[in-house]
């Protein structure tokens, strides 16, 4: 089966992690799916990305059964295969993974740089994910760097936690370290109890979690009752993470080195990366660019700009995408003047440090100023109530978009919305403190740990203020 797209529709899994090596084994191209996609959304990646084959989680099976119906792909779809000792009884034409691998054919050509192996579907900010296009020799350029800049070694007993069909957890940190021969322990699930027990019963030595997690983690109220004492290396990205949490990390986890790695799907996972001695000296920053990366920053005409000017970030590297797949125009939109244009703003100060000041959908527009919802968060972070925030700009008649806050308070304190308000109007000019605050019990959250902000918009407008 060359070149042929195989699905992978499953919850991390040892299945999981070994059918990626399989499917590479055969020449043929994965497919990761987000496990929290219903049978609408998976239909239309089976259909677009044309596969002709599915390995799903027994759990849902009945899911990619009913996806497959709905795209019209029952008898386009020839192997259907489901992880687990025992094949699911919903379907007689699926078969066991296990069954299959035990009579899996030798023999088979090896892998060379230029294969696609793998087509990562993006969400995005579009109804419709796009599929990058992932060669093998991008990906081992990524598992390089990633080894290099993250400090990696083959004695790394890492704990995997976030979602394989991430980009960050499967081609920043699973793969690279089954290239070194390091030790992986594989977990379903993000329960900061169940994280805690792990690391302290393995003693893992390095984990890689978004901030969000990190942040419930440190909020648990059993916290220190864990030894995570073996925590030598510690990794942040997805989103940014507040300095005043970084602060109460490194107090606690005094044999962590912290890693800021920021990058996106198209361009292999990592991009920059801000080390452990950077922490503070360059507070906020993204780091420096890692190995083969070349980083600028450009005007809405494609210019490139001097030290602190803000504009998009654009990338150029070896491990970048050859394309979405399917998709000419947008790919030859996101590579024009040959520069893979992020969708982030940023800058660069005089040493080549990159600074995010925030997606391009992200920044708020009101009365007439820009304001960077990552600055708001970090003052609100800085009280001592707030256990996680997300700012975002809500739809008004007067202002065009007014700054709101959403706030999760500490477990035992109680914080007002104008108590929060004068916090922010303390440190932050009038026309980027928040107009409005509410308090909830939780933000909505991917799976990989991103706070859903557009969900937040959407939640909001036109709420009393």
């Amino acid at each position: 089966m060359p070149n042929e797209r195989v699905a992978l529709y499953s919850r991390n899994s040892i299945d999981y992690a070994v059918s990626v090596f399989a499917i590479a084994r055969a020449g043929a191209v994965s497919v990761p799916l987000n496990f929290n996609l219903g049978p609408d959304e998976v239909a239309y990646i089976l259909e677009h990305a044309e596969c002709s084959a599915i390995l799903a989680e027994e759990q849902l099976v009945p899911v990619a059964i009913e996806a497959m119906k709905r795209a019209d792909l029952v008898d386009d779809i020839t192997l259907t295969v489901a992880f687990g000792d025992v094949p699911p009884r919903v379907d007689g034409t699926w078969v066991s993974f296990r069954d299959l691998a035990d009579s899996a054919a030798a023999g088979l050509d090896d892998a060379v740089t230029s294969d696609v192996a793998f087509l990562m579907y993006t969400s995005g900010t579009e109804s419709r994910p796009k599929g990058a296009v992932m060669t093998t020799g991008a990906l081992l350029a990524q598992y390089v760097s990633m080894v290099v800049y993250g400090e990696m070694s083959s004695n790394d007993r890492e704990l995997h936690v976030m979602p394989l069909y991430h980009a960050g957890q499967l081609h920043c940190f699973l793969l690279p370290d089954v290239y070194l021969g390091a030790t992986n322990v594989l977990m379903d699930g993000t329960a900061p109890a169940d994280i805690m027990q792990c690391v302290q019963e393995h003693r893992i030595t390095k984990l890689w979690l978004p901030p969000t997690v990190w942040i419930s983690m440190l909020r648990h109220p059993d916290f220190l009752r864990y030894d995570l004492s073996s925590i030598e290396l510690a990794y942040y990205g997805a989103s940014a993470m507040p300095v005043q949490v970084l602060r109460e990390l490194l107090e606690v986890l005094p044999n962590a080195r912290f890693f800021n790695c920021y990058g996106q799907t198209e361009l292999g996972g990592v991009t920059t990366m801000l080390g452990p001695d950077d922490q503070f000296r360059k507070s906020g920053s993204c780091g420096l660019p890692t190995l083969h990366e070349e980083t600028g920053i450009v005007d809405a005409d494609g210019r490139h700009l001097g030290v602190g000017e803000v504009g998009e970030i654009v990338h150029r590297n070896p491990q970048a995408t050859l394309g979405y797949w399917r998709d000419p125009e947008r790919t030859e939109a996101v590579f024009r003047g040959g520069w893979f244009h992020s969708g982030d703003l940023g800058y660069l100060d005089s040493e080549g440090y990159l600074y995010l000041v925030d997606r391009v959908k992200d920044m708020i527009k009101t009365g007439g100023e820009n304001v960077a919802s990552r600055e708001v968060e970090e003052v609100i972070f800085a009280h001592p109530a707030v256990a996680e925030a997300a700012v975002v700009g809500v739809a008004d008649p007067r202002w065009i978009e007014s700054v709101t806050a959403v706030v999760v308070t500490r477990p035992g304190f109680h914080l007002e919305a104008a108590e929060l308000i004068d916090f922010c109007r303390s440190r932050l000019a009038g026309f980027k403190t928040p107009k409005a605050v509410y308090f909830v019990g939780e933000l909505p959250k991917n799976a990989s740990g991103k706070i859903l902000k557009r969900e937040l918009r959407d939640r909001y407008s036109g709420a009393p203020q």
